[in-house]
């Protein structure tokens, strides 16, 4: 089954339980089945998939499942980081032949810039962005460079349509006044985040910054191009040269503002990010403000743990040592955000732990959005699957090309049933989900817009934060990338050769802790449909047929997904019935799995460095 946004719908999420009859997923056509079809017919072939010659424009990568790519203009010097990516919408990319020939299935999991770089999809998107940047002729230049200026942040570079013909791809530029409007002023910074005035950082404009490169949808390298001291007197330092981090969203704005807050009220910690060091603004023409678009935090050169992890081993550097330090690093970093920032963090994965350049551990992403379920503790899972399940609709861009949308929500009475039951769990949960603008008090006084998290009491998210943690620390010890293999939404440079919760290197000792953490883990969905390649299949036959591709025809893919999902959703129902009743007698534990606490687990990994002789790695976190 070839993996697009339908295949989230039919098979990824909690909606393949109920999901209605639809059309056959769309596949590829056979090759030479006629000549319509045929790579031999001049129609059906593209120009060239090599790169242009003299390149225009770079790209560092995409998101959004393979529809929106980052883009920057090499012709112009130095640009702030203004965000103009290119958008695809996903109806201009339903031709099946397409999509094989520019690999956009494949772009639907692939993140690692140098291999979203090989893709047929970015060929086609520089070859036309030169073709529309020559044809515009020899001014260009100054038109793309007042783009940066003038344009609202965020603003959308538009593909109209694809097609084998780069002349025939009409190209629109889309202001995005929408997300200026969401920007909160300057000037009301600290009434709207609720802090302290000397909380708040030095504020710069966008234009004293130029962008290095883009490094993820809201994460980019930048350097200060003239001094901080030219746009506000009296800066407290000098940042030329130095390369930073800018922390920006061009959507979901609300958890921008949501991670700003929780960094400045947080006390400092060595294996935390560190409060910001500036806030950016830029004015808007709309409305007439100078808004806060994002800010500026160290730069950590060591990269991320999910990618430093698999080569250390594999290069046999991964010593005992090393891995000890980061568990403790991390462990005791959980544990600060915990107790001294009094916030949960519910994004735990590899992704957001980077090494600084002395190799040490740090914690980042503070926007509390949560992660997969595939990462999640299965109570979180439940609440989720339910949250996903009440919130199912028509999607732009969720049907199969033709624009009815309708097709692909679940029956109503399933959706108001599972709204019915988080209602009771969290009144006035769909405002704080329909919420586009940050304001405080947030909708009914939550301090997150993290649904299945504000269910939960303190010592449940605890118990679930623990359980992200022993996932993390298998990973650690076991020197792997991920806890799973083939993962739907990203694909690794190095991907798992074994999966949790197997053991090969971690000492038996800390494989007791791990399994005592994960206590209630249930079977993913990856363990019977998994990724191969760009395609889904059913792992079964992935396993018993190793030299045979497509295992599994798209219906039985689809049909095997529907059972597992089935099964979960009543898993999770009578879970959170089971909850709820026992609340209802006072009886219920918010610790119902019976694992260790943060606290337990640094004290068990402080006692194992004790007895290993690394008595240094002890209480120094």
């Amino acid at each position: 089954m070839e993996l697009n946004s339908s295949s989230i719908h039919d098979v990824i999420h909690p909606t393949a339980a109920f999901s209605q009859t639809r059309s056959s997923p769309r596949q590829a056509p056979a090759r030479g089945t006629s000549w319509l079809q045929s790579q031999l017919n001049p129609k059906n072939r593209i120009d060239s998939l090599d790169p242009p010659l003299n390149p225009l424009w770079r790209i560092d990568g995409c998101t959004g499942l393979g529809t929106q790519y980052y883009v920057l203009p090499l012709f112009v010097g130095d640009i702030p980081p203004m965000r103009f990516d290119v958008f695809i919408p996903e109806e201009a990319a339903a031709d099946p032949l397409l999509r094989e020939l520019l690999d956009l299935n494949a772009a639907f999991h692939t993140k690692d810039a140098a291999a979203v770089r090989r893709l047929g999809i970015s060929s086609h998107v520089l070859r036309t962005l030169q073709a529309w940047t020559v044809e515009r002729g020899e001014h260009h230049g100054t038109s793309v460079a007042a783009m940066y200026t003038n344009l609202p942040f965020g603003s959308r570079i538009i593909f109209e349509n694809l097609d084998m013909d780069i002349r025939k791809i009409k190209i629109t530029i889309a202001p995005t006044y929408y997300v200026e409007k969401q920007l909160l002023a300057l000037a009301r910074l600290e009434k709207s985040l609720g802090v302290a005035p000397e909380l708040l950082p030095e504020a710069i404009d966008i234009s004293r910054l130029s962008i290095v490169q883009q490094l993820h949808d809201s994460v980019c390298v930048v350097r200060f191009h003239t001094s901080p001291a030219a746009s506000v007197g009296g800066s407290r330092k000098q940042a030329d040269g130095k390369l930073w981090i800018l922390k920006a969203l061009t959507s979901g704005t609300k958890y921008l503002y949501a991670e700003l807050r929780n960094l400045l009220r947080m006390e400092p910690h060595p294996h935390v990010i560190s409060r910001p060091e500036y806030l950016v603004t830029k004015y808007c023409r709309f409305g007439g403000k100078t808004a806060v678009v994002g800010f500026i935090l160290p730069y950590h050169t060591g990269g991320s743990l999910r990618d430093a992890l698999p080569l250390l081993r594999i290069q046999g550097r991964l010593t005992l040592q090393t891995r000890l330090k980061w568990a403790t690093q991390l462990s005791s970093a959980m544990l600060h955000v915990r107790e001294s920032g009094r916030i949960f963090y519910p994004d735990l994965r590899l992704d957001n732990i980077v090494l600084t350049a002395a190799g040490d551990a740090i914690m980042v992403d503070f926007e509390q959005r949560g992660v997969w379920c595939e990462f999640a503790a299965p109570e979180v899972n439940a609440l989720e699957y339910v949250r996903i399940l009440a919130s199912d609709g028509p999607i732009d861009g969720d049907g199969d090309g033709d624009g009815d949308t309708q097709e692909t929500c679940i029956p109503r009475e399933a959706r108001e049933h599972f709204a019915a039951i988080l209602h009771r769990l969290l009144p006035g949960w769909e405002a704080l989900q329909d919420a586009e603008e940050y304001s405080l008090p947030l909708p009914h006084g939550h301090a997150s817009y993290n649904i299945p998290w504000l269910c939960l009491d303190e010592t449940e998210q605890e118990a679930a934060e623990v359980f992200m943690l022993g996932r993390v620390l298998w990973c650690i010890f076991e020197g792997q990338s991920a806890p799973q293999r083939a993962a739907v939404w990203q694909s690794y440079c190095r991907e798992p050769d074994i999966e949790f919760p197997e053991f090969r290197s971690t000492p038996p000792a800390l494989r007791s802790l791990i399994d005592r953490c994960t206590r209630g883990r249930r079977q993913p969905l990856s363990s019977l449909v998994t990724r191969q390649g760009s395609k889904l299949v059913l792992r079964r036959r992935q396993q018993q047929q190793k030299h045979r591709e497509g295992d599994g025809s798209p219906e039985e893919v689809v049909e095997a997904a529907r059972a597992w999902w089935r099964r979960e959703v009543a898993v999770a129902e009578e879970y959170l019935e089971m909850r709820e009743e026992r609340k209802r007698r006072g009886q219920w534990v918010g610790n119902y799995f019976g694992r260790p606490t943060l606290k337990e687990v640094l004290c068990e990994l402080d006692q194992f460095a004790q007895e290993m002789g690394n008595s240094d790695l002890v209480g120094k976190h």
